[in-house]
């Protein structure tokens, strides 16, 4: 009864329309007022949640990540990629990729990369006879590259909620599922392109290619001091964070010389605000989960998933089923909080290494971000555009198919996320 009162009180905030960390804060009121348990124990489990010092690094990639959306460094990315693959048929979807895989490896966030690279790429693809659905979904789809690729504040809260779980091997094991998804994506961007009869680019030659790196690396060189940072063991996941934030402004400011004052104030509001939002779904998330451990929801979901079959590769696929079903209907980084605790212990009873669950969680949870009727992607990607959600929903399956491709290979094949962190070890 305490249960189906927990998840009862929960539904109903959400459908209501409340914020989710309400919704989950008002679900856990109502579950330590029906078992008689002092409410203090919540209190003291949502400041349990923020006080742990690995969240410390969120504010700085966030931050960080809005200094480049400002400052000029997602154009010249967007460059870079077009001299590099542009030249090939409907050849500004693949730029569109590629300047995702790249930008999103920067930045960190889908929403970030779809707002900074659609407001640059879709007006171009447009005028060059684009449709705008189609710029609006290589657009959306290949954001998800932001929440795979390192760094990605996603990884931290996954990080925080399975508990012992390295940062820099979760990093590090997103590389090659995050270009294994942009490859795909790619390759679907450059069909439809030659089906509806896209124009062809024309290639800048060499040395316009090698001008454009030369002019995007102090950009590219952000990812480079956040990730190899945590890699290297100098700097801890809060260090590195920080400093690339420091660089990013940096590099904004004296090099590419694009960071006005309105823009700073926009970057470190957005940043404040997207900050405040994460922290206070992990404090109310945190009440929720010890709700969920006392109901023993963990081993009865395992106890379930088991009787339905023994056998792990029927096991993944449910898994997998559940986390796009729910990753259509709420925010990932509340999913993030709930479903880790429930299935961690569901994968690492078949032989799943955490690591490789915590990867196969953001491919799960980032096509929900491009999927009705909560995408956030989605949103934002059809506003930049100017089209309505349904007109893009009716032609994007091709870019859903392509990355349900890529996730099926991470789920069954290990080694696509776990050889890189192997390496490490």
């Amino acid at each position: 009864m305490g249960l189906i009162l927990l998840f009862g009180t929960f539904a109903i905030g959400l459908i209501s329309g409340m914020p989710v960390a309400f919704a989950l804060g008002l679900a856990t009121v109502a579950g330590f007022t029906f078992e008689g348990l002092p409410l203090f124990i919540a209190f003291q489990r949502v400041m349990s949640g923020i006080s742990v010092f690995s969240l410390l690094a969120i504010p700085f990639f966030i931050f960080a990540g809005e200094l480049m959306l400002q400052g000029g460094i997602a154009a010249r990315l967007v460059r870079l990629a077009a001299s590099a693959v542009g030249r090939s048929r409907g050849g500004l979807g693949v730029v569109n990729v590629a300047s995702s895989m790249l930008f999103g490896g920067i930045s960190g966030s889908a929403v970030a990369d779809t707002s900074a690279l659609g407001a640059i790429l879709m007006p171009v693809m447009k005028e060059k006879g684009y449709d705008a659905d189609y710029a609006v979904n290589v657009t959306v789809t290949s954001s998800v590259a932001g929440v795979v690729i390192p760094p990605s504040h996603n990884m931290i809260l996954f990080a925080v909620a399975a508990g012992g779980v390295s940062v820099s091997q979760l990093f590090i094991a997103g590389v090659i599922p995050g270009i294994l998804m942009c490859l795909c994506l790619g390759v679907v961007a450059w069909a439809v392109a030659v089906k509806r009869g896209y124009p062809r680019e024309e290639f800048p030659g060499w040395s316009a290619l090698a001008i454009s790196f030369i002019v995007a690396l102090p950009g590219l060189m952000t990812a480079v001091i956040i990730v190899g940072g945590v890699l290297s063991g100098v700097m801890t996941v809060t260090e590195s964070g920080a400093f690339g934030a420091i660089w990013a402004f940096v590099v904004t400011l004296l090099v590419y010389r694009e960071m006005s004052w309105p823009g700073f104030k926009l970057a470190v509001i957005s940043a404040v605000r997207t900050t405040a939002l994460v922290m206070l779904l992990v404090a109310t998330a945190s009440s929720f989960a010890y709700l969920l451990a006392l109901y023993r929801v963990p081993e009865t979901l395992a106890t379930a998933m088991t009787s339905i079959s023994d056998n792990p590769i029927v096991i993944l696929l449910l898994l997998n089923v559940t986390l796009l079903l729910l990753g259509m209907i709420m925010d990932m980084a509340a999913l993030i909080l709930i479903c880790t605790p429930i299935f961690l212990p569901v994968v690492v009873g078949i032989g799943m290494d955490p690591v490789q669950f915590g990867v196969i969680l953001m491919m799960n949870l980032g096509l929900g971000l491009c999927t009705p009727p909560v995408g956030a992607c989605l949103f934002v990607g059809c506003v930049v555009g100017g089209i309505k959600i349904e007109q893009a929903v009716r032609t994007i399956w091709p870019f859903y198919l392509a990355i349900l491709l890529a996730l099926m290979l991470v789920t069954y094949i290990p080694a696509i996320s776990m050889f890189l962190p192997g390496l490490l070890k």
